[in-house]
C-alpha cells in the first residue's frame, strides 16, 4: 500500500516553476531519497507533501496524497491532524527550529498534547521518553535544557525526537545531516536506520549528498531544475545510472577511497616561470617553509569556567602546499584558524610567517569563511565588500585611484568565474556558490601568501562544492599559494591537501602525508572518522557501518 502518492506535481512562485510535474510513490515503511543540485526543487516537494505552501502564495497544482488524505483538498484542521500525527518533518537547521525560550522537553511535550490531548504530566513523560529514545544521554536533565546548551548533532537529534513524539507513519527529513561533522553524521543515518527498524515508519529523504542517500535509502529520486530525471532502487541508480545528469552528479562525489589526481591543486611539477608581479608559480609543493605555528594554545573563560580550545598545536606549511586540517565539531580546527590569520591572539606560542613573528591580522595570510552570507555585509555590494582590502592600502583613495580599485575588483570577480557586472549587485543576489566565490575573491584582494579556508564547501551541493574546490587548486597553481583547509569533510579534504593534519581535542593527533593518513592511519580515533564516512559502494557503506558498531573511544 502506498504511504504517499504524488501525480503530477507542480509548484509555482510567480513566473518560477520550482517543481515541474513529478510524480512518485513511497510504499509503507519503506525508504525514498530526493537528490539534486541546490534550487532542483527537493525542498519544494517535501513541503508539499504536508501543504506547507498554503497561504503562502505559492500556485500548487496536481494531486498529493499522504497516509491516506488529500493534502491539495484537505481542510486547515485536517492538515493540522495530518501533520505530526500522520507524517513529520525534520528541518534542515535545527536552531532555528527550535524555540530558543523554551525547553527542549517542553517543545517536544506541546507537539504531543496538541495531537493527543493528554495531561502535561504525560506529556512531559513522553519527551522524555523520545529524547532516550533517540540517543540523548540523561534525557530527564536534559529535557530541561535550552536549544543552546545543546550541540548540533545533539539538537537535530531533539527535532526528531520532537517528530517521532507521535509515532507518525512518514518522517520527512530535509537535508538533516548538512553541516554536521563526519561522526555526528554517521550517528544520525545509524538512528534514523534504527528508527525504522523499530517503527516500520516510512522515511523521504531530501539531500544534495548522494553518499547519505546511498546508506539510507532503498529507492532514489534525480531531481534538477524541478523535474525526476531518473528515479529507481539505489543500488541499481549508483552503479549504472541511466541519464548523464546523474553520472555527472555521481563524478562531482569526492570519495575518500580515492587518491588525489597527479595534476590537480599543488601537485603538479613545477613548470617554473614568474607571475607579472613576480611570484612564482607554485606548481608543487616547495621547501619554503612560508607560515609556521609552534606550541599554540587558546583558552577561553576564566577559572573554573576556563575551556582549552587548542592545545599545543605545532604545524608548518611550505609554499604552494595545501595543508589540511579535519576533525570533528569542538576539535579545535577553526580556532586554529583564526589564530594562524591572526584573529585570535594565542594564550601561549607563537605563529611565524616567512621566519619572522606574527602578531595580530597579517595581510599576506587571509581567510575564506564557512558562512559567506554572514562575512558579507548585507547593506554593501560585493564590489565594494573585496574592494576593502585594496582601499585599505591607500588612504583618501579618489579619481584615477578609485578607477583603478574597481578595475582590480573587476579582475578580481572574473578570476573567480562571476562577471564584471556582479560588481553592483548585492549578496542576497548570488548563489551560495557564488558568494563562496566573491569571498576568495575578497581574500586574494590583500595579495595574499596563504590563504585558510574554514570549512568553504560544507554546506554547498556536490557540483558546486566541486567547481570551488577546483577554482582553488587553480588559484593556487597561478598564483603560488599555500592553504590551510579546514573541514570535517574527510572526502573533500583528501582531494585537495598534500598534508593531513587530524584534531581531537584541541590537540593534533595524526599528521602526515595526505595518502599515508588516509591508507594506514595510525591513530585510533583517525580509523573511527574514516570508518564515519558514507559510501557510495553498497559493501563498503555495510562494512563502515560495522565498524561504528566497534566501542567509541573515551
Amino acid at each position: 500500500m502506498s504511504l504517499v502518492e504524488v501525480t503530477d506535481l507542480t509548484v509555482e512562485f510567480g513566473a518560477l516553476r520550482a517543481v515541474d510535474g513529478l510524480s512518485f510513490r513511497l510504499a509503507e515503511g519503506a525508504a525514498l531519497g530526493l537528490v539534486g543540485e541546490s534550487g532542483s526543487g527537493k525542498s519544494t516537494v517535501a513541503s508539499a507533501l504536508l501543504g506547507l505552501h498554503r497561504g503562502t502564495g505559492a500556485a500548487v497544482g496536481g494531486s498529493v496524497r499522504v497516509a491516506g488524505t488529500d493534502v491539495q483538498a484537505a481542510s486547515d484542521e485536517e492538515l493540522r491532524r495530518l501533520r505530526g500525527g500522520r507524517a513529520a518533518m525534520v528541518f534542515q537547521d535545527p536552531l532555528s527550529s527550535l524555540d530558543p525560550y523554551y525547553a527542549i522537553g517542553d517543545q517536544i511535550a506541546e507537539v504531543y498534547r496538541v495531537h493527543t490531548r493528554v495531561s502535561r504530566r504525560t506529556a512531559r513523560a513522553r519527551a522524555v521518553q523520545v529524547l532516550d529514545r533517540v540517543g540523548i544521554p540523561d534525557p530527564v536533565r536534559r529535557s530541561r535544557a535550552r536549544p543552546h546548551e545543546f550541540s548540533g548533532g545533539m539538537r537535530q537529534r531533539a527535532l526528531i525526537a520532537m517528530a517521532l513524539a507521535c509515532e507518525p507513519d512518514l518522517l520527512i527529513a530535509d537535508e538533516p545531516t548538512t553541516a554536521l561533522d563526519v561522526t555526528v553524521q554517521a550517528q544520525i543515518l545509524d538512528l534514523l536506520h534504527a528508527l525504522r527498524e523499530d517503527t516500520g515508519m516510512g522515511l523521504l529523504l531530501v539531500t544534495h549528498d548522494v553518499g547519505v542517500a546511498a546508506e539510507s535509502v532503498d529507492e532514489v529520486l534525480v531531481m534538477r531544475h524541478g523535474r525526476l530525471v531518473e528515479h529507481g532502487p539505489v543500488d541499481a541508480v549508483l552503479a549504472a545510472p541511466a541519464q548523464p545528469y546523474t553520472r555527472e552528479l555521481l563524478a562531482a562525489v569526492p570519495r575518500v577511497e580515492a587518491r588525489r589526481a597527479v595534476g590537480h591543486g599543488s601537485r603538479r611539477p613545477d613548470a617554473g616561470g614568474t607571475q607579472p608581479d613576480g611570484r612564482r608559480p607554485a606548481t608543487g609543493p616547495s621547501g619554503e617553509v612560508v607560515l609556521e605555528a609552534h606550541g599554540l594554545r587558546r583558552e577561553f573563560g576564566r577559572g573554573k569556567r576556563a575551556f582549552t580550545a587548542v592545545d599545543g598545536v605545532s604545524l608548518t606549511v611550505h609554499r604552494g602546499e595545501t595543508l589540511g586540517v579535519v576533525g570533528e565539531s569542538g576539535s579545535g580546527k577553526t580556532t586554529l584558524g583564526r589564530m594562524l590569520v591572526g584573529l585570535l591572539e594565542p594564550t601561549a606560542g607563537e605563529v611565524r610567517y616567512e621566519g619572522r613573528v606574527s602578531s595580530g591580522v597579517n595581510p599576506t595570510v587571509q581567510m575564506v569563511f564557512q558562512d559567506p552570507v554572514s562575512s558579507l555585509n548585507p547593506r554593501r555590494s560585493v564590489g565594494e565588500s573585496i574592494a576593502d582590502p585594496l582601499r585599505a592600502r591607500v588612504r583618501g583613495v579618489r579619481g584615477k585611484d578609485e578607477a583603478r580599485v574597481r578595475g582590480r575588483v573587476t579582475e578580481l570577480l572574473e578570476r573567480v568565474g562571476l562577471e564584471a557586472a556582479h560588481y553592483d549587485r548585492y549578496p542576497h543576489e548570488f548563489s551560495g556558490g557564488q558568494r563562496q566565490r566573491v569571498g576568495i575573491a575578497r581574500a586574494l584582494a590583500a595579495d595574499p601568501r596563504v590563504i585558510v579556508c574554514d570549512e568553504p564547501v560544507s554546506a554547498l551541493d556536490v557540483t558546486t562544492q566541486a567547481q570551488v574546490v577546483a577554482l582553488l587548486g587553480e588559484l593556487q597553481r597561478e598564483l603560488g599559494l599555500a592553504l590551510v583547509f579546514v573541514a570535517h569533510d574527510l572526502a573533500v579534504v583528501r582531494q585537495v591537501s598534500d598534508r593531513v593534519a587530524v584534531m581531537r581535542r584541541g590537540r593534533v593527533v595524526e599528521e602526515g602525508p595526505a595518502d599515508e593518513v588516509y591508507e594506514s592511519p595510525r591513530d585510533p580515533y583517525t580509523r573511527q572518522l574514516l570508518a564515519a564516512v558514507p559510501a557510495l559502494d553498497p559493501a563498503v557503506a555495510a562494512r563502515r557501518r560495522a565498524e561504528r558498531r566497534q566501542p567509541a573511544l573515551a
